[in-house]
């Protein structure tokens, strides 16, 4: 198989694991290799410019931890956890071999968000990021309604379409802007649900209760301390469920079905390696199916395999194996494969047991 030139843009380097820490390679049992990575995105998302994480190799397969910066090693070791799942565990049965996907539009100009609807592999559902810093109600609006107008026009009026706030508004806020996005969607019907437009449990069933538009959960379950809370106060209709920062496929079932919630499973903009596990685990939803946000390797300049992107929508269910040529051919910056190092460490350090046996998996 021949690199093209977008899968160039994605850096590898090995961490030889005799070199980690004592504590480090005692987790890593069952583990042969450890990578760190970095790729550029093709727009900036929620002031993220590139992504950057571990790749572990075990007898499974590959599998990928990449917290952001900004969760600290207890938050980040959850997905450590996954990726060492992933890697040296039987993969979950599924029960459909592809899985309906959203394009996911990032806040760009209008032209731009159109042609990502265009050129999405035939979505028929889009998810729109909205309320970023410095970004007006307005320009939102207008972003939703160009997005919508193209979705109506590619899909004959079939289209969803829905938004993300990342907890960024107030409940008035929110009641506000939640009316004004809704009719921006007009052209396929209006919103399909607004994912997490406050950041506290409180504020969104406050919400909930002012507006007809369904609401959908996101941080409220991956970065709570209770990820259950959030159903028990009626505070959302859609679970988003995210596999790494939940610890593994398994575990991110299992809280998406004790909610009693909808669930939507969607990526935290890994690789397709990382995405690979949150296809299976889609795929492995009993029951109806709404479009699922795993479409974001096209939000990458690069990726470690055969990128999973859509075709008529969907996306199969298979593995993420990564192209060994990206180890010797561009290095990632060293700083960086040091500050990736400190972390991996941490993480073991974080976690309560030196091993991640099955009874924290689930």
């Amino acid at each position: 198989m021949t690199m093209s030139p977008l899968s160039r843009n994605l850096r590898v380097t090995e961490l030889p694991i005799n070199t980690l820490p004592p504590t480090v390679r005692a987790f890593l049992d069952g583990i042969e290799r450890v990578c760190v990575y970095s790729v550029d995105m093709t727009a900036r998302f929620r002031r993220v410019t590139s992504r950057d994480g571990l790749f572990l190799l075990g007898e499974a397969g590959w599998g990928e931890a990449a917290p952001f910066w900004d969760y600290d090693a207890a938050e980040s070791s959850l997905w450590l956890r996954s990726a060492y799942i992933q890697a040296t565990r039987p993969a979950v049965a599924v029960v459909r071999s592809s899985v309906a996907v959203n394009v996911t539009i990032p806040v760009v100009g209008n032209e731009d968000a159109q042609r990502r609807v265009c050129e999405s592999g035939g979505c028929q559902t889009a998810k729109v990021k909205v309320a970023d810093p410095g970004v007006s109600l307005a320009e939102d609006a207008s972003r939703v309604e160009a997005v919508a107008d193209a979705l109506a026009r590619s899909t004959g009026g079939r289209g969803r379409i829905r938004v993300d706030a990342n907890g960024a508004w107030n409940r008035d806020d929110a009641v506000d802007a939640i009316r004004v996005l809704d009719r921006a969607a007009s052209a396929v019907g209006g919103l399909e649900y607004v994912e997490q437009p406050c950041a506290t449990v409180e504020d969104l069933a406050a919400v909930r209760r002012r507006v007809d538009v369904p609401i959908a959960a996101d941080e409220s379950i991956r970065r709570a301390h209770d990820p259950l809370a959030v159903a028990r106060a009626e505070a959302a209709d859609i679970a988003i469920v995210k596999v790494a920062p939940l610890g593994g496929v398994e575990r991110a079932l299992n809280i998406g079905a004790d909610t009693g919630l909808d669930v939507v499973i969607s990526s935290a903009l890994e690789t397709s390696i990382g995405l690979s596990a949150g296809v299976r685990a889609a795929a492995a939803l009993p029951g109806g199916e709404r479009a699922c946000g795993l479409a974001t390797a096209q939000l990458l300049q690069g990726d470690a395999c055969e990128p999973l992107l859509p075709r008529n929508g969907r996306i199969e269910v298979r593995a993420g194996t990564l192209d060994e040529r990206f180890i010797s051919d561009e290095p990632v910056d060293e700083r960086l494969v040091e500050r990736w190092q400190r972390r991996l460490r941490d993480m073991v350090d974080a976690l309560s047991c030196p091993f991640p046996g099955a009874e924290r998996a689930h």
